[in-house]
């Protein structure tokens, strides 16, 4: 730890997500948190925690991370799992690696859900986001983790209704926030967090487990090739 106990976390990722996070973490004034793009160059000894929200596009800074021994690592696995990066990278890892939702949308629950790389170090964790007063759950180190799942496939389901014609995108997203109280629709989610990151998890999950219910619809496909959102942005 730096100084008068405060903790030095460093961030990075692009800059709205990385603002996310930075809001989320700003209210304990022990942590002192900088910005970096992620440059070969960084000195990372420095830092007390490492935030990286490009890790699921771009794990490489990997065999960096892992020789920065027992520094925590804080990475965006949601499309790749933490052992299929290092597997990946050949890395041997000294660092304590640990995986976050990091998508579009979710940094600001109230609560993370946190894979471990060891489990061992469930103990570390609890004391870290304890630190950082962070709400976690520990899950699984599996691709989509568990609310990515859950949402993505609800989204990939809405889809074919679409594409059926059985119902409106209004109507589909009226009828689940009033069935099930979520606090989106379906085609709501999917503009909030993204259709690159919707379309590529779901991709992740049905190469993963080859289960069906991850099985892309090909209205969603064709979204995701046209880069195109299910509600039009107001100008």
């Amino acid at each position: 730890m730096h100084e008068c106990n405060n903790m030095k976390i460093v961030i990075i990722g692009e800059q709205a997500r990385a603002a996310e996070l930075r809001a989320k973490l700003a209210a304990n004034t022990q942590l002192e948190i900088d910005y970096s793009d992620g440059d070969d160059e960084e000195d990372y000894d420095e830092y007390d925690a490492i935030f990286d929200l490009n890790f699921d596009d771009d794990f490489s800074n990997l065999e960096i991370y892992a020789g920065l021994k027992e520094t925590p690592v804080f990475v965006n696995a949601v499309k790749t799992s933490l052992n299929e990066a290092v597997y990946a990278t050949g890395s041997k890892i000294r660092c304590r690696l640990f995986g976050i939702n990091a998508l579009p949308g979710f940094i600001n629950n109230p609560t993370w859900e946190v894979s471990t790389y060891r489990k061992f170090e469930a103990p570390e964790l609890e004391k870290l986001m304890k630190t950082m007063g962070v709400q976690y759950l520990p899950v699984e180190d599996r691709v989509g983790m568990v609310k990515p799942r859950v949402i993505f496939m609800i989204i990939n389901e809405a889809c074919y209704t679409l594409q059926e014609g059985t119902a409106s995108i209004e109507d589909i997203d009226t009828s689940m926030k009033l069935g099930t109280n979520y606090p989106y629709g379906p085609f709501e989610w999917c503009d909030k967090i993204g259709i690159t990151a919707v379309f590529e998890t779901l991709a992740a999950l049905y190469e993963d487990t080859k289960d069906e219910r991850y099985k892309i619809c090909p209205l969603l496909k064709t979204k995701y090739l046209r880069n195109e959102t299910f509600y039009r942005k107001a100008k």
